[in-house]
């Protein structure tokens, strides 16, 4: 548990806190994996999925690693595994992934995990019906209710008179990582703020799970600069929340 809980941890403090940096050990590189032998152009045959320079299907499931997405697709001709730059799929929805390459024997450190065949490329299309907004798209959600009641960007402004004391906000999960830590880490948005000014998202850890997608009610104690080490440092966090029936 603590060994994963260190391979995991990073990553998951990274992405919640925009870090853009990539782990080497997730990069593609001859020392990991070799590149699939030539290839068409397309999917050749059914039955071939591991075939061509661009792959469609329906999401299945997703992990992020370092700056990566890896996802599962179930395609016309099998299921398949590619990677694209860090991104919000939705399980269920169409993707298109293009120019990029097929990797043999690929290993990914993060995930402690080994991809006999992974296609590596960016996302092309996507299916607009299932996808979940993308930074600064979210539909502004109803704020908690109660004088404890804040929107996430009211949290950021204020976060130095509340430091310390109990908060609720309402937002829809955007991202979910358990058991890291005795405990899981959410990923809120509710349509306040801005990517630009960073006052759009708040992290919450806590004992419950949820679902990805979902809009919830957390309430918990809000602190400031917390420090998880390796340089990572959380300047807002919400801590051991209870989602709120």
């Amino acid at each position: 548990m603590l060994r994963a809980a260190a391979l995991v941890l990073p990553l998951f403090i990274a992405s919640c806190s925009g870090a853009a940096a990539t782990r080497a050990a997730d990069r593609p590189s001859a020392a990991q994996a070799q590149p699939a032998k030539a290839l068409p152009t397309s999917i050749a045959q059914p039955g071939d999925p591991q075939a061509g320079t661009q792959v469609t299907g329906t999401v299945a499931e997703t992990m992020d690693a370092a700056s990566y997405t890896y996802v599962r697709l179930n395609t016309s001709s099998g299921e398949i595994w590619a990677a694209v730059t860090q991104t919000t799929l939705t399980t269920g929805s169409p993707v298109t992934i293009g120019n990029g390459n097929w990797m043999e024997g690929f290993e990914s450190q993060t995930l402690n995990r080994r991809f006999d065949r992974i296609f590596f490329g960016s996302l092309m299309t996507q299916g607009a019906a299932t996808r979940l907004p993308a930074d600064g798209a979210e539909t502004r959600i109803e704020k908690a209710p109660g004088k404890d009641g804040r929107t996430v960007a009211e949290i950021h402004a204020s976060k130095a008179t509340l430091k310390g004391k109990e908060v609720a906000v309402r937002g829809r999960v955007i991202k979910f990582n358990a058991d890291i830590l005795g405990r899981n880490w959410i990923h809120l948005r509710d349509g306040s703020g801005s990517a630009d000014k960073q006052d759009n998202d708040i992290t919450v850890t806590t004992t419950e799970a949820v679902t990805k997608g979902d809009i919830v009610l957390m309430r918990g104690k809000l602190a400031l600069d917390k420090d998880f080490s390796a340089g990572y440092v959380y300047p807002v966090i919400i801590e051991d929340a209870k989602v709120v029936k």
